[in-house]
Formats: C-alpha cells, structure tokens, sequence
C-alpha cells in the first residue's frame, strides 16, 4: 500500500509501549487501546505477528490470538523485519506489534550478534517514529526472576532488557501491565 497524505482527521502518531509478565493482560490492553484509537479516526488497524507456527502449541496460541482479536484487524506476519513491513502500510494507520521479545528471539536464531540486533531495533524504532502511524509495542519483562543457569537464556534475557530499555526510551507512553492492571509509566 502506498503512503498517503495525512490529514487533520488522521490520528496524530504516537509510539506505546506495553510491558509485563506472563499473561499479565498486556496484550488485551493493547490491542483495546489500538482498536479504541483506529476506530475513532477511522485508521486500518494493523497487528503484527511475530510469532512463529513451529509446533503444535504455537499453532494453538496463534489461532486463539486470532480469533480472540476479531477480523477488524489486518494481520501481517513479521518473525524478522517489522521495519520493512510497516513502511508498506499508510500514514494514519494503527499497528500493533506483538512481541517484541518474539521478535528478539527471532533475530537471535536468526544468527544475529548483539550489535546486530540492537541496530536492528533502533532502526525499527526509527521507522516506528517517521512512519505517520501510531504504533503499540508488546513486550515482557523477564528480567525480574532469578538468573538463568545457561548462556544463551542469560543472554535472551540481557538483551531483552537492553531493547525495552531502547524502546522505552523512544516511546511517548509506557504502560506497566500487572495482574490485569495498567500502571501508566510515562
């Protein structure tokens, strides 16, 4: 889809970040917030899906994400390049992705060093910021447990906190999810 003009009647763009636990609610919370807003501009909502269907479970999950969200939304699968795709959407939109940590998995299977990754995410992250699309980001907290006895999850869990920290950072609204509950922290 090509770009289009906005106008007074677009949403103004605004970046959002939602964090928390394990179904903690931070997903719904999105995606009514998202909705909330495409609805009263008129926007397409966009969700984008970084999950991959590698095993039965996902399979199950992603179907019941589906279906959960309703058919209101466009789905665009994105396990490796948000950035690509959201510069196919047009200005005014509203885009849901989910998750952020996905999608760092994602990239670290992918074969990608840190330095790597966090180019990538700072070039979604400019994207997200030049795209004329209000965009809310799903991430999880992982770094609130205990130390992960191998490697590689000590590693995951680093540099999930390095991105939300970067994400944070960028966002114009972060949003704490707890028990079902938003604490708004910025």
């Amino acid at each position: 889809m090509a770009r289009d003009s906005r106008d007074d009647s677009s949403a103004p763009p605004v970046l959002v970040l939602v964090t928390g636990g394990t179904r903690s609610g931070k997903s719904e919370f999105a995606e009514t917030r998202a909705k909330e807003l495409a609805l009263r501009f008129g926007a397409t909502p966009y969700y984008f899906a970084t999950a991959e269907a590698l095993d039965d479970e996902m399979v199950e999950r992603i179907a019941l994400h589906r279906t959960g969200r309703g058919s209101e939304w466009q789905t665009v699968e994105v396990p490796i390049d948000p950035a690509g795709e959201l510069a196919k959407i047009e200005a005014g939109s509203v885009a849901l992705l989910d998750c952020i940590t996905l999608w760092l998995s994602n990239l670290m299977g992918s074969g990608l060093d840190d330095p790597e990754i966090m180019e990538r995410v700072g070039l979604f992250l400019s994207a997200c910021k030049g795209s004329g699309c209000s965009v809310y980001l799903v991430t999880n907290e992982v770094g609130s447990g205990i130390v992960p006895e191998n490697p590689a999850a000590r590693r995951f869990r680093d540099l999930a906190g390095r991105v939300n920290r970067e994400v944070a950072a960028a966002a114009d609204e972060v949003y704490l999810i707890v028990a079902g509950l938003p604490l708004t922290l910025k």
